[in-house]
């Protein structure tokens, strides 16, 4: 059974005229690979919301509005820029807690709902 896999996998790789993996992982490759990833996620702005946020969102009838998105939006730079990974976003009468590194809010509480709350798993506060 071995031997008819690599048969196979030889005659396809002959057929399909496939070339060496020859310098594939070299370091030239991996640099190139980590600049063109940093390039990508540089680039990426904005910010997602979880399937668990876009929930809580609803079911608590919380409109954001573009001018909200955007406040959200810079405080997450600014917390990106500080090194944080995750985030409380403290803004108006909400919270957020926020996935700095993943650009994404995970949940988001109601004045209402924020009393007698603990946050943990935060290693800052942003209060906009």
């Amino acid at each position: 059974m071995i031997q008819r896999t690599e048969n196979v996998t030889t005659s396809l790789s002959q057929k399909n005229n496939f070339h060496s993996n020859k310098g594939v992982g070299s370091p030239n490759t991996k640099t190139s690979f980590k600049k063109a990833l940093k390039k990508h996620i540089g680039e990426r702005k904005g910010i997602n919301f979880s399937a668990h946020a876009e929930g809580r969102l609803a079911v608590r009838q919380i409109d954001l509005s573009r001018q909200d998105l955007v406040k959200i939006e810079n405080a997450v730079e600014r917390a990106s820029q500080k090194g944080a990974s995750e985030s409380l976003l403290l803004m108006d009468d909400l919270a957020f807690i926020v996935s700095v590194k993943n650009r994404t809010v995970i949940t988001v509480i109601d004045g209402h709902n924020m009393k007698d709350n603990v946050f943990t798993n935060i290693d800052s506060a942003i209060i906009v």
